[in-house]
């Protein structure tokens, strides 16, 4: 290797190497995570030594962000420096950082039952489509992007299922000097993002007669051919919730809520993950299934009770 070639031409070919085998919305993710982090600290280096590594984690925790990020813009750079080494760009051993030990609790929030039953009974009584989108989300655990993408020919009343094929979000695009969003209408990231769920009895009985005169093609949120967007329908959700005087709740907590009232009814865990769409049921666990004490000593009575 007789010239030194800066982090950034790595970066910049391993882009276009990778478009060939991945999503448009994971280069989106990638390139995102590459602006605003990579390139400003690596980018005019010829090298990446581990204690640069590890100064980079202590810099972007004191910035704020979640340990989960700095991992992802890690495994990044992973991939550009393999990239570099494949492709006789760049010299590069194996680097191991560490993290400070996480103390605080990621207790993921949900609505309340209350509160759940409250948003519920409001869309059944006040129907637009846009609240629909909602009391769906709330019986299928779907997430944002993929209601988005719901059209009526998804849904079949006949067999009672919902199925997910596809998924909107606006993405990142850099092209040279050009830098710009774009919607894109995809399938979800992962084949176990691709599901059919059931529906309950209570949604069944509102989409049966409206599915008899609705357009097939049309989006279920806008009984049209034109989709919402997810920031766009984030908005309206939020709007809602003030309305109804619901405390505040990402929307993400729709999907959230589902989940931990299937796993509250005693539902089977690996089922719960086949609805969400979860790539293993160790998602699932680790999100929903934390024992309350009165569960954890029914437990220890049960395994005593064995014992005798």
């Amino acid at each position: 290797m007789t010239e030194k070639t800066k982090i950034k031409k790595v970066i910049e070919l391993w882009k276009e190497d990778k478009k060939q085998y991945v999503k448009k919305s994971s280069i989106s993710a990638y390139t995102l995570l590459i602006e605003n982090h990579l390139l400003p600290v690596f980018g005019e280096q010829v090298s990446v030594e581990e204690s640069d590594v590890q100064e980079f984690v202590f810099k972007k925790l004191a910035e704020g962000l979640s340990q989960k990020t700095i991992k992802d813009i890690l495994i990044v750079l992973k991939m550009v420096l393999k990239f570099g080494v494949k492709s006789k760009l760049l010299e590069y051993q194996q680097f191991n950082v560490q993290f400070p030990t996480e103390r605080e609790n990621t207790k993921i929030e949900v609505l309340s039952r209350v509160n759940q039953r409250k948003i519920m009974k409001y869309i059944q009584e006040h129907f637009t489509f846009k609240n629909l989108g909602i009391y769906i989300c709330l019986s299928a655990g779907i997430r944002i992007g993929e209601i988005c993408a719901l059209t009526w020919d998804d849904i079949n009343t006949e067999t009672g299922i919902i199925s997910i094929r596809k998924t909107i979000q606006r993405v990142y695009i850099v092209e040279g000097s050009n830098k710009h969003t774009e919607l894109i209408l995809d399938t979800p990231k992962t084949k176990n993002s691709i599901r059919e769920i059931p529906m309950s009895r209570d949604l069944l009985r509102i989409l049966k007669p409206i599915k008899k005169v609705v357009n097939e093609s049309f989006y279920v949120l806008t009984n049209e051919t034109k989709p919402t967007e997810p920031r766009t329908y984030r908005n309206y959700y939020k709007k809602l919730m003030k309305e109804l005087e619901i405390p505040e709740l990402k929307f993400h907590g729709l999907r959230h809520s589902f989940a931990t009232r299937c796993i509250e009814s005693n539902c089977d865990y690996k089922t719960v993950s086949v609805i969400l769409g979860h790539s293993n049921i160790s998602t699932t666990l680790n999100l929903y299934v934390h024992p309350n004490m009165e569960q954890k000593k029914k437990c220890i009575d049960q395994m005593l009770k064995a014992l005798r």
